[in-house]
């Protein structure tokens, strides 16, 4: 009014008017779930009957009102009914600095250029991880590297399983337990990701299928199924543990799918031989439901990898080499001898026997309240492993000795909060235990000279 009465000063509130013919900014937007099936001018017919309301409404949060509120609104007034049953709302790719990525700042990364570099679905699953719950990202190249990567693993995952040779012979106890457990990991999975998308948490599951393939399948399956080389040359996988291997991989495909659309069609068609017209798109997965066999089985399998993982570290520290068998002691009992198959090809173990007292020359690794011991004989020095233990000895007697003196103080025990003071009697009993264990170790080695 004030701008028109500077211009006209005879102009006054009567002579406003509003435009008649003037349409919100959105307003053709509102009515998109309607119009989409022709709900305005043909009301009532066959589309629209079908698709709406539909489920679901995916979206970015910062057009809520200007959009997903109008066409709520504009759903009760034209048809009754709201236009769709749940929102999704996505996080917004922001630049390294935060800015929401816009044509006008020019801080958009050109997507045909990262799917040239990274592939479609490196592009696509590098995002979704990095986009939990709608939350924002900040857009870096590293995302898009991370689905490369993956990409990468599965396809020589394939290039591995269909490059093993077959052969109809009696199936390995440690093919038997693998392929036993990976069904129960299987099952497992599937149900957390069905949870994980009835919740819309999409980025878990991918997450969720993620670990499934790379670390459990490629990392730990495939290594206890591989068949062994003999003087160079591979040796064949029975015929029963490779039927059972490629069953599991169309399987880790159908569930990768939703989020890696390309090489799963891709690495589905050649899994098998297919008819024309078949795709991945069209088949279904349902699994049965994961039962208490399956966890405990899995539970199970959990502490067979730490054996493993304990054998492998002592390997590590004592420069042993992968191909160097060893020998493994249970020390008290062995409640995993079921497993035996798999610990001694997964570690190269070509013995596990239980003992009342471990090996004087061994390394030993706890296991919950399971000791394991590896002995090692003439494959350390000595010496040098006296020395070593020597050295960590006298340091674990000057951090005890600092411990003590913190203790022996009355003032810090009586101030100090009681989170703190059970934290540093933790410390000493852990000390005392740890100088205690290596003592008898350096005397049992010194008796072997």
């Amino acid at each position: 009014m004030k701008l028109a009465q500077q211009k006209n000063p005879a102009v006054t509130d009567a002579d406003l008017r509003q435009d008649e013919d003037a349409l919100d900014t959105w307003f053709s937007s509102w009515l998109w779930p309607i119009s989409l099936f022709d709900g305005i001018n043909n009301p009532g017919n066959e589309e629209i009957k079908y698709y709406y309301p539909t489920a679901d409404l995916v979206t970015g949060p910062d057009i809520i009102f200007f959009w997903v509120a109008r066409m709520i609104m504009a759903g009760y007034e034209y048809i009754g009914d709201m236009p769709f049953r749940n929102v999704y709302f996505t996080g917004i790719v922001r630049d390294k600095l935060g800015r929401k990525m816009s044509k006008s700042l020019g801080n958009s990364p050109d997507p045909i250029e990262l799917i040239e570099k990274f592939g479609a679905d490196g592009v696509r699953m590098g995002m979704m991880l990095s986009a939990p719950a709608g939350n924002d990202i900040l857009f870096d190249e590293s995302l898009c590297e991370q689905g490369r990567n993956f990409n990468n693993k599965i396809w020589n995952a394939f290039r591995l399983v269909k490059g093993w040779k077959v052969a109809d012979i009696e199936q390995s106890e440690a093919g038997r337990i693998a392929t036993a457990w990976f069904e129960a990991k299987l099952r497992q999975t599937a149900a957390e990701v069905d949870d994980l998308f009835k919740k819309y948490r999409i980025s878990e599951a991918l997450m969720a299928v993620y670990k499934l393939f790379w670390d459990e399948f490629s990392s730990w399956y495939l290594e206890m199924v591989k068949p062994a080389y003999i003087n160079g040359e591979p040796q064949p996988i029975d015929k029963q543990t490779y039927e059972k291997t490629l069953e599991f991989f169309e399987i880790l495909l159908k569930m990768l799918h939703p989020f890696m659309p390309f090489i799963t069609e891709e690495l589905w068609q050649h899994l098998y031989d297919r008819k024309d017209g078949e795709s991945i798109m069209r088949v279904s997965l349902t699994l049965p439901a994961p039962t208490a066999a399956d966890d405990e089985l899995a539970a199970q399998i959990e502490n067979v990898k730490q054996i493993v993982s304990g054998v492998r570290m002592v390997r590590s520290q004592k420069n042993i080499a992968p191909k160097e068998a060893l020998s493994l002691q249970a020390v008290g009992q062995n409640r995993f001898e079921a497993f035996n198959a798999v610990i001694q090809k997964m570690a190269n173990v070509n013995a596990i026997e239980v003992v009342a007292e471990k090996d004087a020359t061994s390394s030993a690794f706890m296991i919950g309240t399971d000791e394991f011991a590896v002995p090692l004989g003439k494959l350390i020095d000595v010496d040098a492993e006296i020395e070593k233990m020597e050295a960590q000895l006298q340091h674990l007697e000057g951090f005890l000795a600092g411990v003590k003196k913190k203790l022996s103080n009355e003032r810090f025990v009586q101030n100090a909060p009681e989170q703190v003071v059970a934290m540093e009697r933790k410390k000493q009993s852990d000390s005392e235990e740890k100088i205690a264990a290596l003592k008898e170790s350096i005397a049992a080695l010194k008796a072997q000279k």
